[in-house]
């Protein structure tokens, strides 16, 4: 194949054509060389050229997508240097147009050569699907299956608008359309016949003028009806801006649905109701009373089975009757089904983690159970399993008897939907899994494990886009370790750290970057070890309250205790910068203007990393900066990395969170703080969207800076301070990326063999983007 392309190459551009374009000095514009490339990549329609340089075979993707190419070499040795921004037009078939208007029509005797490439590849972790039109929501909180094994899912928010998600034979067929501005959100409940989708949703009052909308100040909680394949239905008297909403509440979410014929009930928890309505003109029939109703499942007697309190699964007749059998022993009922038996399945998403299984033909009694007891915390505790349930949110089966559960861990973790034969047998599973994250690379293992806040990932990079991962684990245990900061806050961003030979794990909390948090390594559970906080957290206690704070496990249970926190004695407001050196040494960097650093004490007997308040040293922040935003060390070459805004480059217009307008390198920081380079930063504000910079990292002998707004990495040498490349997500993840929306949305790692990975925050299909760089 490599040779039959070569083949058609040569057979296509000769020397002579290349001269022709010489006199005429096409190649005094880079534009006009990269629209030659693309008459190459065009003319054998593949993405990727296979080029001899030097004896080898080396891949060249389109320029204004994935690659940039560094020298073009002439037969006559005349080279010219391109870039990814370099553009072309095509005129007509095999005619191409210059910026100047000289045209060119190419012929089979043309020839060239490629002197070098720095190509680089777009790939993803965390989501089945790389984008376009398939990918993984971030949430389920209920799910339906069909029959047939149609899945459909509904949550509150997804932010691509994937609130409810329609699924089948492990693909993504559909979604709901129109659940996602203007006010509108998905919600907690879904249900589906023969004909429509009824869906839980809500509506504020941020609609346009003149349309049905809530008064301002008040939310609809409503059914809203679709078609199934996602387009809204309205019906007579519907409300809302189509007429496809019935308002059920304005006090609180709809807990659950269910359907039995042409009878829809719904529950209210809000006034303890379960309402009832025809499906055809959404009418209500009638309502009753049931103490705070969420979940329904109806069995094949038409009686409804409904979970109530933390607990409880009651038993009621179709007018509300309370009948005999009510359930009493689950833990914590978060999903019930009716399976093709006639029996109830129960999503227990207490300790055991399983769906338990009932017969109800008389008095319900447990007669089995499916899933590993335990869930992912049997066996070695975190690692993945076909049968190793974790923060259970759905159940359902379908015709067959097969069994699907949704799976979102703990505190909005993503999602992980399964499919399994009535045997245990996975059929298939699809993965949502990061939100509001990015990755980092273990050095210890040159980057073959890679971490997310929650997730722990096995990596093979002899494979192809999105295919390099597998889901090793997840390294939240929340019942081990109730304190665990990741199940009451929002951490962000990892960094993945080996000191004295053991695998650390730092993020950072927040999109605000409110505080650090600390994880030691117990198999693949990450165990809560230190924090540097400041002030009063909800769900700590005895921690000082008018101060920052470093808390370190003294006992190793993972839980602080009063006697377990050190105060600094002052409190640091707005730290947008963080970083852990190779050392072990914490540096903070604060938007007052000084530099904090904190040197590493060595692990405690329980594999702690410790740090003393009392041996913190404390830098004014250096010239040129007006504010510090960013931070980062290498003690190896004594060399600090800081950004914000200068007296040169100044904030115009206040916004807050980003790198700034500078980075600056300074060289011998310990002692002279020599400056080595600046980089005036992209920073056009006045653009719509804006272009300024979010995140930043610095891997071996780069610098990388990704903006908030626009899909741009750009790339530097850290010897120079020159820009040398820029990236954009490609073809692989349909050209998308979202915003970057935390301090550290961006990591990089250099492997042995000198490839880079560059992950970025992508929170747009729930995911982590990896750029691979050759080095």
């Amino acid at each position: 194949m490599k040779n039959k392309l070569l083949r058609q190459i040569e057979k296509l551009y000769q020397r002579r054509h290349i001269n022709n374009l010489l006199r005429r000095g096409v190649f005094r514009n880079n534009k006009r060389l990269s629209f030659l490339l693309s008459i190459i990549v065009g003319f054998i329609s593949v993405t990727l050229i296979a080029i001899y340089l030097t004896g080898r075979v080396t891949s060249v993707a389109n320029t204004q997508t994935t690659s940039t190419i560094k020298a073009y070499t002439l037969p006559e040795k005349n080279t010219h240097t391109a870039s990814n921004t370099d553009t072309y037009t095509t005129s007509a078939a095999n005619t191409y147009t210059f910026p100047d208007q000289d045209t060119y029509t190419p012929t089979a005797t043309d020839t060239y050569t490629l002197a070098a490439t720095n190509a680089y590849k777009t790939s993803w972790i965390g989501n089945s699907f790389g984008g376009g039109n398939k990918w993984v929501q971030i949430q389920v909180t209920d799910m339906y299956v069909t029959p047939d094994g149609t899945v459909y899912t509904n949550t509150d928010w997804d932010e691509a608008g994937r609130e409810v998600g329609i699924y089948k034979n492990g693909d993504v067929i559909g979604k709901a359309d129109d659940l996602h501005g203007w006010g509108r959100m998905g919600g907690d409940a879904i249900a589906v016949d023969q004909k429509y989708m009824y869906v839980g949703m809500q509506q504020s009052a941020d609609g346009k003028p003149g349309e049905d909308y809530p008064p301002k100040g008040t939310t609809w909680y409503c059914i809203r009806r679709y078609n199934l394949s996602g387009k809204v239905a309205p019906f007579p008297q519907g409300r809302g801006w189509d007429k496809s909403m019935l308002i059920v509440s304005t006090k609180g979410k709809i807990a659950g649905l269910a359907i039995d014929g042409q009878q829809l009930y719904a529950s209210d928890k809000a006034a303890n109701l379960v309402h009832v309505y025809n499906t055809a003109t959404m009418k209500e029939i009638r309502s009753f009373k049931v103490n705070n109703p969420s979940k329904i499942a109806l069995d094949k007697q038409g009686n409804l089975w409904i979970s109530q309190d933390k607990n409880k699964i009651g038993h009621y007749s179709p007018t509300g009757k309370q009948l005999p059998g009510a359930i009493t022993d689950v833990a914590q009922p978060s999903a019930i089904a009716i399976d093709n038996q006639n029996r109830l399945l129960v999503a227990d998403n207490g300790p055991r983690q399983q769906v338990l299984i009932y017969d109800i033909a008389s008095k319900p009694k447990q007669v089995g159970t499916f899933g590993t007891q335990g869930g992912v915390y049997s066996g070695k505790r975190g690692e993945i399993g076909d049968l190793k349930f974790y923060g259970l949110s759905g159940v359902g089966t379908d015709a067959a008897g097969n069994i699907y559960v949704s799976n979102v861990g703990f505190n909005r973790s993503g999602v992980d939907l399964r499919k399994l034969s009535p045997s245990g047998k996975l059929q298939w599973q699809l993965l949502g899994l990061q939100f509001i994250d990015t990755a980092d690379a273990d050095v210890g293992t040159d980057g073959a494990n890679v971490f997310t806040k929650d997730e722990h990932f096995i990596m093979d990079y002899s494979k192809g886009s999105g295919k390099e991962w597998q889901y090793k684990a997840y390294t939240v245990d929340r019942f081990r370790y109730p304190n665990d900061a990741r199940l009451h806050t929002t951490p962000t961003a990892a960094f993945v750290r080996r000191l004295q030979g053991k695998r650390l794990l730092y993020l950072s909390s927040e999109m605000m970057s409110e505080r650090l948090l600390m994880y030691r390594f117990d198999g693949e559970i990450a165990v809560p070890c230190g924090i540097f906080g400041k002030g009063k957290e909800d769900w700590l206690a005895n921690e000082p309250t008018n101060s920052s704070w470093i808390w370190i496990d003294a006992n190793g249970d993972g839980s602080p205790q009063a006697n377990e926190y050190q105060a600094t004695g002052e409190k640091d407001d707005s730290v947008w910068g963080w970083d852990i050196d190779s050392k072990g040494d914490v540096w903070l960097a604060a938007e007052a203007g000084y530099i904090k650093h904190y040197r590493f004490g060595g692990l405690n007997a329980h594999g702690c990393p410790v740090y003393n308040t009392k041996a913190v040293q404390k830098t004014a922040m250096p010239q040129p900066f007006k504010t510090l935003t960013r931070i980062r060390y290498f003690p190896e070459q004594d060399a600090m990395y800081l950004s914000g805004y200068t007296s040169d480059r100044p904030n115009i217009d206040g916004d807050w969170g980003l790198v700034g307008t500078e980075i600056i390198r300074y060289d011998n920081w310990s002692k002279a703080k020599k400056i080595r380079w600046r980089i005036a930063l992209p920073y056009e504000v006045k653009r719509d969207p804006k272009l300024h910079i979010k995140a930043m990292d610095v891997a071996a002998n780069r610098v990388f800076a990704v903006s908030s707004k626009t899909p741009d990495v750009f790339v530097y040498d850290a010897t120079t301070g020159k820009q040398v490349q820029q990236l954009k997500p490609g073809p692989e993840v349909a050209g998308e990326s979202g915003w970057i929306d935390i301090p550290f949305g961006i990591r990089a790692f250099r492997r042995s063999n000198g490839e880079y990975l560059v992950f970025v925050e992508e929170d747009l299909k729930a995911k982590v983007l990896m750029y691979r760089l050759p080095g």
